[in-house]
């Protein structure tokens, strides 16, 4: 009898501790010092966190001379823009759509469709927006009439900076913020060239920072945009032995005179003579050079992506779409999404100095095994969709990726505007 009392009492006490622990852990995850699904649930706090809200975006209604009038003139320049009579973008563009990141995105604000976890959506009241997209196709205003920077229809160009820059300053959201919550494309590396300096404050989409002086434009406040890709993907890349039916090692087919990190190019030129599995050729971007290096991409192991004028190209975008690993030389490159994708899984990068030793470069792809070769085959066959623009948007294509970077801009934004409103000293503490 004694046992059984004794029995019940420990009983007793282990409930009550077992229900003590329980509003313990319920009392702990109200007031939010424990997060239960961290623990238990990670994989629906990830999903959770990347269905996040879309960024509210009001994109201003410009004249059509400012975006998709330079691609149609039939227009009247005061008729809106919708998703009905949006302009495609035209096929026979050649290597003028490399540049065209401006337009993906404002087609995919005007978008209206279903769409899977859109990244940004357009909102008509500004007060409820979060960034503000100005819709000015700077680099196909450049493309089109600055393009020879001594023409006299350059001017044009110049025109059309000058009114967007009196049209923003005239905003009362521009001057709410002081534009730091304006979104810019400037993808080419000369676009908006003639007042860009007065847009420091707000968020650039760009290719990379090779004319950007670090008091214009940096990592902390903009974004690196891919080049669009000027070859078609490879949709069809399924060879039982992809390392053998790719019979070039490493292949490059472009300009080869060009300025600053450039020059590496032209030594390139004579370093990768003598080769029987290096395709090293010097040409012009044409309809036929463009479809030769299609087909180069598609049968290398390897291609080459040496700097240009500026650190980057669209050569590195053709690779990837292409499922030919990048060989990267440059020493000052940017690249797209590196918050989320590691180049390292499925690229090979070369300093300057190293690519310009003889044979030094051949014999390091040389070693690299065909395992780990095929390893960043795979890779690029399952991340080669971040890299395309399309209509209508994808879930995690390029124009998406490219507003989730903006998105995650915003928190810096709004403590700059915070901190803006307060200050009596600007930055007193970079004086």
């Amino acid at each position: 009898m004694e046992h059984r009392e004794i029995s019940k009492m420990f009983e007793k006490a282990i409930l009550s501790l077992i229900f003590l622990l329980l509003l313990v852990i319920t009392y702990s995850v109200f007031i939010g010092t424990v997060d239960i699904r961290s623990h238990f649930f990670p994989l629906l706090q990830s999903t959770a966190q990347s269905c996040s809200a879309p960024l509210r975006v009001y994109m201003y209604d410009l004249p059509r001379r400012f975006h998709v009038g330079l691609l149609d003139h039939s227009s009247p320049d005061g008729l809106p823009v919708t998703s009905e009579n949006l302009p495609r973008w035209p096929r026979s563009s050649g290597i003028k759509r490399q540049h065209s990141v401006e337009y993906w995105l404002m087609a995919s604000l005007l978008y209206d469709g279903e769409s899977e976890q859109r990244e940004a959506v357009r909102v008509s009241d500004p007060d409820t927006a979060q960034a503000f997209f100005v819709p000015f196709f700077s680099s196909l205003s450049f493309n089109t009439h600055g393009h020879n920077m001594t023409d006299p229809d350059t001017e044009f160009d110049r025109q059309l900076q000058i009114e967007i820059l009196e049209f923003l300053r005239n905003s009362k959201y521009w001057q709410k913020s002081g534009g730091r919550d304006h979104v810019i494309p400037m993808t080419h590396p000369n676009a908006f060239r003639f007042l860009r300096q007065q847009l420091n404050a707000s968020i650039l989409i760009v290719a990379d920072f090779g004319r950007y002086p670090r008091s214009m434009s940096n990592l902390s406040k903009d974004v690196v945009a891919p080049y669009v890709h000027v070859v078609e993907s490879f949709t069809d890349d399924n060879p039982p032995d992809p390392f053998v039916a790719r019979k070039t090692l490493l292949f490059f087919q472009g300009n080869t005179i060009r300025k600053d990190e450039g020059k590496v190019r032209a030594k390139l030129a004579k370093i990768l003579t003598g080769y029987d599995d290096v395709h090293y050729e010097r040409s012009a971007p044409t309809t036929k050079s463009i479809k030769e290096s299609t087909e180069g991409m598609r049968s290398s192991k390897f291609c080459l992506h040496p700097a240009g004028d500026t650190p980057s190209s669209c050569r590195l975008f053709d690779a990837i779409v292409s499922h030919c690993v990048p060989v990267i030389v440059s020493d000052r490159i940017e690249l797209p999404f590196e918050d989320e994708i590691d180049y390292s899984e499925f690229s090979v990068f070369f300093s300057i100095k190293e690519a310009g030793q003889p044979g030094y470069m051949i014999d390091q792809l040389r070693q690299i095994p065909k395992e780990r070769w095929i390893e960043m085959w795979q890779r690029l066959k399952s991340i080669s969709h971040y890299y395309e623009f399309q209509y209508p948007p994808k879930k995690e294509d390029a124009v998406n990726m490219v507003w989730r970077q903006v998105k995650n801009k915003i928190p810096g934004v709004q403590l700059a505007v915070h901190r803006h409103r307060r200050l009596k000293i600007p930055d007193w503490w970079s004086i």
